[in-house]
């Protein structure tokens, strides 16, 4: 499927048109702001969340760094506060660890349900 037939079905998990999660700092998997999915991202960095202390501390410990910036990537670090475009499996991976970030769920991707109940993404919800 080519990247514009993908970009034309990116819907949230509440089927609606995906929202930007934010531009800065500037996330997606292509850097886009938007949590799309792409056959490409192994990743599937679709849920939006918005990045506490104790997740940065949690993806840390799981050998994910996302607070020390990383010039060589143009990439500032992570601060509580940012909204990021994660990987659905890191999500699930916080959630059974206690570290759920929130999610904002007009921003995260119907494919995180591929991976992540709704029931789950709606409890940590910031709507």
């Amino acid at each position: 499927m080519s990247q514009d037939a993908q970009l034309e079905q990116q819907l949230n998990v509440l089927g609606g048109p995906l929202l930007a999660c934010s531009y800065a700092p500037l996330t997606g998997f292509v850097r886009t702001g938007c949590c799309e999915a792409f056959d490409e991202d192994i990743g599937r960095h679709l849920i939006c969340v918005k990045v506490t202390q104790e997740f940065l501390e949690f993806s840390a410990s799981a050998g994910n760094d996302l607070s020390t910036p990383r010039p060589e990537f143009r990439f500032a670090g992570l601060k509580p506060g940012n909204r990021w475009c994660l990987c659905a499996a890191r999500w699930l991976e916080a959630y059974r660890a206690g570290a759920a970030p929130n999610v904002v769920l007009a921003a995260t991707h119907q494919a995180a349900l591929e991976i992540v109940p709704l029931d789950l993404l709606r409890a940590h919800a910031l709507e």
